[in-house]
């Protein structure tokens, strides 16, 4: 999970965001939209018990103008990062030093740009 706080504070730059959805308190946020929230509810559910997802379980997406093509994305993003904690878990995978220090200051990576590669 620290991962993908981390790769949210690298995408979104929200520290707020990031430390609470990191110990699971996104809902006490005030100023996130009712996207944002409708995302993290869908998210939080099809990760934690996808057996129990039923369609009622989308509306609020589609409420906010998903079509099918638009849930389907969000689902694969959230079974995506699933995914890659499964395997990182499964194969005891740490996180490096750079990212370690992130987590623990807040401080953003940078993204590498292309010409650094």
């Amino acid at each position: 999970m620290q991962s993908h706080a981390e790769f949210l504070r690298v995408e979104n730059g929200d520290p707020a965001l990031v430390e609470a959805i990191k110990h699971k308190d996104w809902r006490e946020l005030p100023r996130l939209s009712q996207r944002e929230r409708a995302l993290c509810s869908l998210a939080e559910k099809l990760s934690a018990t996808p057996t129990r997802m039923v369609e009622q379980d989308w509306q609020p997406l589609r409420d906010l103008g998903f079509d099918d093509r638009a849930c389907l994305e969000v689902a694969h993003i959230v079974g995506l990062f699933n995914y890659l904690t499964r395997l990182a878990d499964g194969f005891g995978l740490q996180l490096d030093a750079k990212t370690q220090e992130s987590a623990k200051t807040g401080i953003t990576l940078k993204r590498i740009s292309k010409s650094e590669t």
